[in-house]
């Protein structure tokens, strides 16, 4: 009888212990569902970082382009800028004294000396300014004779007269200037052009020149 007593209390100490296991098992300390939503809401936090990364790739993208676009804009205002710089200063005889002329025809003047030629629109070897851009130019000539002699030169606009000086003959020295402002295209040629049988004097001191500038474009 007592065997079958021990025998009973020992299947229920057994009983109970499988059933502290199992609950220890199905019940632990940690609460797992508590752990998994804060595993979700981390996901969440993450994929939200991502896609704040994203954007802020995108904006960079963005902002490299508008940086880019306004060097592009910037360089080309430069250029117009430059462009429209056109200054020219140049007297006849490179150095040295002398005259030039006469000619049997008519003669286009190469000034040699050159003061300033901003935006190299003159050309010293053939004597004639080309317009680079369009716009209103302003033109200047001087122009100088001895005694006894005749001197007359012209402003030609793509070899047309515009307008001239003349001396004939004078007592003492002879000396004329003239100015004009032209509408000029791009590629209009202005030269200064030596009447057939006249002739022109210049020294260090430049009497004999030519100038002209840009006013402003158009």
């Amino acid at each position: 009888m007592k065997s079958e007593t021990m025998a009973v209390l020992l299947l229920v100490l057994l009983l109970c212990a499988e059933s502290s296991i199992a609950q220890d098992v199905f019940s632990p300390s940690i609460d797992i569902i508590a752990e998994i939503e804060k595993l979700k809401h981390m996901d969440e936090r993450i994929q939200k970082l991502e896609e704040a990364l994203t954007n802020v790739l995108s904006e960079n993208e963005a902002l490299k382009t508008l940086v880019q676009e306004s060097q592009n804009k910037l360089e080309t205002v430069q250029k117009e800028n430059e462009a429209k710089k056109v200054a020219f200063s140049a007297k006849l005889l490179k150095s040295g004294t002398g005259k030039t002329g006469p000619f049997n025809g008519l003669k286009i003047l190469q000034y040699k000396k050159v003061f300033s030629n901003v935006g190299s629109a003159y050309d010293s070897n053939t004597g004639i300014f080309t317009a680079p851009i369009k716009g209103a130019y302003y033109f200047r000539f001087y122009a100088h004779s001895h005694s006894g002699t005749t001197m007359a030169v012209s402003l030609l606009k793509n070899g047309v007269t515009k307008c001239s000086v003349f001396s004939w003959k004078p007592v003492s020295n002879g000396n004329g200037s003239n100015g004009i402002v032209l509408t000029l295209e791009i590629g209009d040629q202005i030269s200064i052009q030596l009447w057939m049988k006249t002739w022109v004097y210049d020294d260090p001191a430049g009497y004999t020149s030519f100038s002209g500038f840009l006013i402003f474009p158009l």
